[in-house]
């Protein structure tokens, strides 16, 4: 399993691809520091939801890496995020840019991590609140 990383400009308007991470041993702790690198003012992290809303075991995983990580990045706020056929998006904005199937996989989880910043971005502008919801309730909560 892959982690896809986006990050966007200063502005808060253009997402782009920053880097594909190996999920599991370490993943962590590279998150945290490109955070710290990049000086990011808050992490969004894609839940995986079931296309009729509810949580699997995916989005239960992605919750405790997600809590895992917001501890480690305090007080950086992580966010999550509903990242339903955002891979699916990612192969067909592949696909329509000419780029074969069997070179996608090096780059799907960029370009997914992409459309989940920019679906966070868009939200954050239409509604001038933070997208998503805390990874970590804070202490007032």
């Amino acid at each position: 399993m892959r982690v896809g990383v986006a990050r966007s400009d200063a502005s808060g308007i253009l997402a782009t691809p920053f880097a594909t991470l190996k999920a599991g041993r370490g993943d962590i702790d590279a998150v945290a520091k490109l955070t710290r690198e990049t000086e990011a003012l808050e992490v969004i992290v894609g839940l995986p939801l079931n296309m009729d809303g509810t949580e699997g075991p995916s989005a239960t995983a992605a919750r405790k890496w997600a809590h895992r990580l917001g501890r480690r990045i305090a007080p950086v706020e992580v966010r999550m995020l509903d990242e339903r056929l955002s891979s699916v998006q990612a192969h067909r904005q592949l696909h329509d840019a000419g780029r074969r199937e069997i070179s996608h996989r090096e780059v799907v989880d960029q370009v997914a991590a992409v459309i989940i910043l920019e679906n966070a971005l868009e939200q954050e502008r239409m509604n001038g609140q933070a997208p998503g919801h805390p990874a970590v309730p804070s202490a007032e909560g």
